[in-house]
């Protein structure tokens, strides 16, 4: 699976963005709203028009438009098909690009599996649970076996319970498949639980690329600081905020 490189990119309020991603990493960007986390994931997915470089596996991806990226994207709002059954939203984008009949039945059936949701395949969207509709939001960016994943707020929307169950097995799938996941959120819990590295983005920069431990202990700024509200860390007010060491 692929590196992602960003070089000295900029569009509106990121400038001169520098980041590294590294090939298989569950990657996890953090910040408050506007700072930039969805401006980057659309970079990556070439979806904005911007200046610098993207490099996906050492290739410029700046000529390629978004379909020859080999980029899976999760966007916030799902944009599920309602006239569409779960099967047919699956396969949406299968059709779309020309694959054979019997190629896209093995990707959905494989996918309906992977994410749990066989019994789901007939329904449609308003047939369905919040839940159950990012699992098939899921599936259907995971149809084109992209090299990276883009998620944008995957759990939001969702009851805590239901958003830790659902991060957590998202981690351990793509994980197992080998993609480089970029995951957008505002959970910090979340953060520290499923990323190999976490990045903090603030009016439009990237302030601090760590480990878990190091970015909740150790941050690099006043900015990170307060973000994280330091204070309240180191007097244990938020137990179990990291996940063990494996």
């Amino acid at each position: 699976m692929p590196e992602i490189q960003l070089r000295n990119v900029t569009i509106r309020n990121c400038r001169n963005l520098n980041l590294t991603i590294k090939d298989g990493e569950y990657f996890v960007i953090v910040g408050e709203t506007g700072a930039g986390k969805t401006t980057l994931l659309n970079m990556i997915a070439g979806v904005e028009a911007y200046t610098g470089s993207v490099l996906i596996d050492d290739v410029d991806v700046n000529p390629l438009p978004p379909f020859k990226r080999g980029v899976g994207y999760l966007f916030q709002e799902l944009a599920l098909f309602p006239h569409l059954s779960v099967m047919a939203n699956i396969g949406f984008g299968l059709r779309a690009q020309g694959y054979p009949k019997n190629v896209m039945a093995q990707k959905i059936s494989f996918l309906l599996e992977l994410m749990q949701i066989r019994h789901l395949a007939g329904r449609y969207p308003h047939q369905i649970s919040g839940g159950e509709k990012k699992r098939v939001a899921l599936a259907r960016s995971l149809a084109p076996s992209p090299k990276t994943l883009l998620l944008d707020e995957p759990t939001s929307g969702l009851d805590p319970r239901t958003a830790t169950h659902l991060s957590t097995e998202l981690h351990d799938i793509l994980k197992k498949l080998g993609v480089t996941t970029v995951h957008v959120t505002h959970d910090l819990k979340e953060a520290a639980r499923i990323s190999d590295r976490i990045a903090l983005m603030a009016n439009g920069s990237i302030e601090q690329v760590a480990i878990p431990a190091a970015f909740f202990f150790d941050p690099a700024n006043t900015s990170v600081a307060e973000f994280i509200k330091m204070p309240n860390i180191l007097e244990g007010r938020h137990p179990g905020l990291l996940r063990p060491a494996t």
